[in-house]
C-alpha cells in the first residue's frame, strides 16, 4: 500500500530533482535577496542556495523535502502551531533511509510486539522532535497513510509508540514516512527495562494516590477533633472520629508506609544506619502511642500528622528518583542512535539486516563513513580507519585484504568487504561493555551525609527520650510518658529526611536545563570534595578532527589543493578542503588518490602531487626549506602536508589535531578549585607531551599510548589515595569512566561511554564540566543547610519537650513546620543556574 507522504513525494520528485541540480551547481540568484528565510524552519538562506524565480527558499534540501510533504498532505497547521510556541529555529532531518531492516524477521522478533491478527506494536527513537507541533504532525500520520492504526509520541523522550496492520503496511513504510516529515527513527533501546520501571513507578503512584487520600480524611477528622477542644463535641462522635482517625492511620503506615519499615529492617539486618531507621521509629513510636490514647480514650492520636508525614516523604521519594531516571533515560535513548543494520554480502546481492541477523563467517559491506559494526578481517577493498574512538589514536590508519578490524572504528574512504569473526559480545567492544556493567553492579559508592548521620541521632533520640521518661518519673510521674513521646514525635526526622532528597531533586532538574544529565543524586556527593581529574585529550580536550592550523609557502595553489581533494572523505583531505574553501572553484582531471599517502593530478595544466612527505618527494624537489619546517612540524606533533607544482615543493600545510578554545580556561579554572589534573591518552606520547605544553600549568601525569585496560588501572591506582573524576567520550575511556569516582562523558561520546560514565554533558568541551563541579559544590552547601535547619529545629524543639513546654498535640502540629522549611529552603536554591556564584 502506498502511503499519501509516499504519492507527495513522487508528485514531487521531478521539482526536487530540478532544484537539487540548480543547488548542486551553485547558481548564484538573480537578484539580491538579504537574510532570506528559509520557509520550512526561518533559518537564513546561504546566498547560494538562493533561488530567485521560486517564490518558495530553503536552507537545505532536507528543509524542501520536508516542506513539500507537508503542504502536499495538508498538513499545514503544523506551522501555525509551531509558530505560536515562538521557538528557536532549527533546520529539518530527512535522511532517505529505505529502512529495508526494520521488515527482516530478526528485527521483528527483537524490537516488535504482536497484538493480533497481523497487528504489532513498536517504539521507536525519534531524532528532530523538539515541541508540541512536532507531536502534532507524528500523530497525523493515521490519517495520511493507510495501515498506521496508532501513533502517540512522547514529547519529552522522542519516543513514538506505533501500532500498524501488517497486511496494510509494512514498518519500513511508516519509518520512510517518518523520515520525509523530518523526523528519522531508530529502534528505541532498552524498552523491557523502560516498561518495567514504568510498572514500578506506577506501583510508587499509587501508594502515593493512598497515602494522600488516607492523609485527606485524617486531617479532616483531625479538624472536627481540634474544633471539639473550643467548642464541646459529643462523647459518642468523639469516640468515632477517633476511631476512625486511628484505623486509617493503621492504614497509613501498614501499606503505604511499609517501605519505611521494610528499609529499616533491611538496614537493621545489614547492620548500617540508613535515614529509614529513625524514620521508621518515630512513626512506629507515635503510631502505637496514637493507638494506646485511642483505646485509653484519652491524650492524642497523632495520626493526623502520621499521615501527612508519609505522604510527604513518599512524594519526596517520587521527586527524587523520577528526577534521575528521567536524566539517565535521557542518556539512555541516545544509544539508539547508533547503527542497528547492516549491509550483507550474499553471492552477488547486496541485502540490508538488522545487526542481529550477523554470524561469524558472514561477509559485510561497510561504506565509507559507516561504523564497523564487527571484529573480523578485510576480505576486498583499501580504506582508511579511525578507531579514535576505541584506541584514543586520533590519526587514521590503512587498512587492506587481510588485515584485522575491530567494532567501533569508523571507515573513512573507500568501502570493505568484511568477513565477521566475533560479533556481539564475543567482540572487543562487547568484552569492555561487560566490564563495564560488571563495575556497575559492584562498585561501591559513597554513603550520603545524612545516612551516615542516622546512627548517632537515633542514638541521641532514643537516649533523649528515655532521659525525659526518667527525669518526670521524678518530678511528675503522670506526664512522664506524655513529655517522652511528644519529644519523639516533635523530632522525628522528616525533615532530616527531606533535606538531602529535595535539595538534589532541584538540583538535578536545574542541571538538565543546562544540559548536563546526571544518572544518580550521590554523585553530588561525590563531586563536592577536590581530588584529581584525569582527562582524555582526542576529542576531549580537542576537537577530536584534524584541521589545517598553518600554512608555509604559496597560497595561490589553494584552489588546486581543494580540487584535488575535494572527490576524498579522508580526513586529512576535508581539512585540507575546508582550509582551501575560500579560493575559487576551479577543476581538476585525472585525479590519481593513494590510500594512505596522497594524491596526484592535473589543474589548469599543471601537475599537483599532494601528500605525505615520502610520498611526496618521490615525485618532486623539495627546496632547503622543507626539510627544516617539516621538522619544526613534528617537533610541535603537527602531521606536515606537502604540496608540490610541476615536480617542485611550493607549500607545506601543517595539519593538527586543534585544542577546543575553552580547554586551557577551564583547566586553569578546576586548577583554582583544588582539583589536580592529568592527561590519560591512547595517542601517541609525544602528541600528550604537546598538548601538555600548549596548555600550560602543572600536570599531576601525563600518560600516552594507553590502552582502555591501561585506563582502567591507572584509576584503579590513584584512586585508592584521592577521588578521580574521569573526563572522556570514547569507547576506550569507557573502563576508567565506570571505576572513577566520577565518570563523565562529554558531547558526542560513544555508546559505550554514556553507559559507563555517572554523567552526560550535551555541550561540548570543558566549561561545562567547571560548571558540574562547582553546581555540585553548591548543592552540597544546600543539603548541610538543610541538615543545620532540621537539626537546629530539632535540637530547641527537643528543648522544649524535655522541659514540658510541648505537649504532644503542639508537637504534632510543630512537626511539619520543620519540612517545610526545608522545602522552601531547597527551592529557593540556585544551584545548577548559570550566574550562580560559587
Amino acid at each position: 500500500m502506498v502511503s499519501t507522504i509516499a504519492r507527495c513525494c513522487a508528485a514531487t520528485r521531478k521539482t526536487l530533482s530540478v532544484a537539487d541540480a540548480t543547488i548542486n551547481a551553485g547558481r548564484a540568484p538573480t537578484t539580491s535577496r538579504a537574510h532570506t528565510a528559509c520557509d520550512h524552519c526561518g533559518l537564513p538562506v546561504p546566498a547560494g542556495l538562493i533561488d530567485s524565480e521560486s517564490a518558495e527558499q530553503f536552507c537545505c534540501g532536507a528543509c524542501r523535502t520536508v516542506y513539500r510533504v507537508i503542504r502536499e498532505c495538508g498538513l499545514d497547521r503544523y506551522y501555525a502551531i509551531r509558530d505560536a510556541l515562538e521557538l528557536d529555529a532549527a533546520p529539518a532531518r530527512s535522511t532517505g533511509e529505505s529502512y529495508a531492516a526494520f521488515d527482516a524477521p530478526e528485527f521483528r522478533d527483537r524490537h516488535c510486539s504482536p497484538r493480533g491478527n497481523d497487528v504489532f506494536e513498536i517504539e521507536l527513537y525519534l531524532e528532530g522532535v523538539h515541541c508540541a507541533a512536532c507531536v502534532w504532525l507524528v500523530e497525523r500520520l493515521p490519517q495520511i497513510h493507510d495501515g498506521a492504526i496508532s501513533v502517540r509520541l512522547e514529547l519529552t523522550r522522542s519516543l513514538v509508540r506505533i501500532v500498524w496492520d501488517d497486511k496494510r503496511t509494512s514498518l519500513s513504510c511508516i519509518a520512510r514516512d517518518l523520515d520525509r516529515l523530518g523526523y528519522p527513527a531508530h529502534p528505541a533501546r532498552g524498552g523491557e527495562a523502560r516498561a518495567a520501571r514504568a510498572r514500578e513507578d506506577r506501583r510508587m503512584l499509587v501508594r502515593i494516590a493512598v497515602a494522600g487520600a488516607l492523609a485527606g480524611n485524617v486531617m479532616l477528622l483531625a479538624f472536627a477533633l481540634y474544633s471539639g477542644v473550643f467548642d464541646a463535641i459529643e462523647s459518642q462522635f468523639y469516640t468515632a472520629f477517633r476511631y476512625c482517625s486511628m484505623a486509617l492511620g493503621v492504614m497509613a503506615l501498614a501499606w503505604p508506609g511499609s517501605v519505611f519499615f521494610k528499609g529499616a529492617l533491611a538496614s537493621f539486618r545489614a547492620r548500617t544506619w540508613q535515614l529509614d531507621l529513625p524514620i521508621a521509629l518515630g512513626l512506629a513510636l507515635g503510631g502505637a502511642a496514637g493507638l494506646i490514647n485511642v483505646i485509653r480514650g484519652a491524650g492524642e492520636i497523632y495520626f493526623d500528622s502520621l499521615t501527612m508525614l508519609v505522604f510527604l516523604l513518599l512524594v519526596g521519594r517520587w521527586l527524587q528518583r523520577s528526577r534521575q531516571r528521567r536524566a539517565a533515560e535521557s542518556v539512555e535513548l541516545l544509544y539508539s542512535l547508533t547503527p542497528a543494520k547492516v549491509t550483507l554480502i550474499e553471492g552477488e546481492l547486496e541485502r540490508e539486516a538488522p545487526i542481529e541477523a550477523v554470524a561469524p563467517g558472514c561477509i559485510l559491506l561497510v561504506r565509507a563513513g559507516e561504523t564497523i559494526p564487527v571484529d573480523g578481517v578485510v576480505t576486498r577493498g583499501e580504506s582508511a580507519v579511525n578507531a579514535a574512538a576505541l584506541t584514543g589514536e586520533s590519526r587514521p590508519f590503512t587498512v587492506g585484504v587481510s588485515d584485522a578490524v575491530s567494532a567501533g572504528g569508523v571507515n573513512l574512504s573507500s568501502p570493505l568487504h568484511i568477513r565477521a569473526d566475533a560479533v556481539g559480545d564475543a567482540t572487543r567492544l562487547g568484552r569492555i561493555m561487560r566490564d563495564i556493567e560488571a563495575d556497575a553492579g559492584s562498585g561501591l559508592r559513597l554513603a550520603g551525609m545524612v545516612d551516615r548521620m542516622s546512627a548517632w541521632f537515633v542514638t541521641i533520640v532514643i537516649g533523649l527520650a528515655l532521659a525525659t521518661l526518667a527525669l518526670w518519673l521524678v518530678l511528675k510521674p503522670a506526664v512522664a510518658v506524655e513529655h517522652a513521646i511528644a519529644l519523639l514525635i516533635v523530632t522525628c526526622p522528616c525533615a532530616l529526611g527531606l533535606a538531602t532528597p529535595l535539595a538534589v531533586t532541584v538540583a538535578l532538574g536545574r542541571a538538565s536545563k543546562q544540559g548536563l544529565f546526571i544518572k544518580s543524586g550521590d554523585v553530588v556527593e561525590r563531586l563536592s570534595q577536590p581530588g584529581i581529574v584525569l582527562v582524555d585529550k582526542t576529542g576531549t580536550l580537542t576537537e577530536g578532527h584534524v584541521r589545517v592550523v598553518e600554512w608555509i609557502g604559496d597560497k595561490s595553489v589553494m584552489a588546486a589543493v581543494a580540487a584535488l581533494e575535494s572527490g576524498s572523505s579522508h580526513p586529512i583531505a576535508r581539512a585540507l578542503t575546508d582550509a582551501c574553501a575560500d579560493a575559487m572553484a576551479i577543476e581538476a582531471r585525472h585525479v590519481d588518490h593513494y590510500q594512505g599517502r596522497g594524491v596526484r593530478g592535473t589543474v589548469s595544466s599543471a601537475d599537483f602531487v599532494i601528500g605525505s612527505a615520502p610520498f611526496v618527494l618521490d615525485h618532486a624537489y623539495g627546496p632547503s626549506w622543507v626539510e627544516t619546517e617539516r621538522a619544526r612540524f613534528l617537533d610541535l606533533s603537527i602531521t606536515p602536508v606537502l604540496i608540490a607544482r610541476d615536480g617542485v615543493v611550493v607549500a607545506m600545510a601543517g595539519l593538527s589535531d586543534r585544542l577546543r578554545e575553552d580547554t586551557t580556561g577551564a583547566l586553569s579554572d578546576l586548577r583554582t578549585r583544588g582539583w589536580r589534573i592529568g592527561i590519560v591518552s591512547g595517542d601517541d606520547e609525544q602528541i600528550v607531551q604537546a598538548v601538555a605544553t600548549t596548555i600550560g600549568g602543572e600536570f599531576e601525569m601525563l600518560v600516552g599510548g594507553a590502552s582502555p585496560e591501561q585506563k582502567r588501572s591507572i584509576v584503579e591506582r590513584v584512586q585508592q589515595l584521592h577521588p578521580v573524576v574521569f573526563v572522556g567520550d570514547g569507547v576506550n575511556d569507557a573502563p576508567a569512566l565506570s571505576i572513577a569516582t566520577v565518570g563523565v562523558a562529554v558531547q558526542g561520546g560513544a555508546e559505550a561511554s554514556l553507559a559507563a560514565a555517572d554523567v552526560y554533558l550535551t555541550r561540548s568541551g570543558l566549561s561545562p564540566v567547571v560548571q558540574l563541579f562547582d553546581g555540585a559544590v553548591r548543592t552540597e552547601r544546600v543539603i548541610r543547610r538543610n541538615v543545620i535547619a532540621a537539626l537546629g529545629y530539632n535540637s530547641i524543639a527537643a528543648s522544649l519537650a524535655i522541659a514540658g513546654l510541648i505537649s504532644p498535640l503542639l508537637g504534632a502540629v510543630l512537626m511539619p513546620l520543620s519540612s517545610l522549611t526545608v522545602m522552601t529552603l531547597s527551592m529557593q536554591a540556585r544551584t545548577f543556574q548559570t550566574g550562580a556564584r560559587r
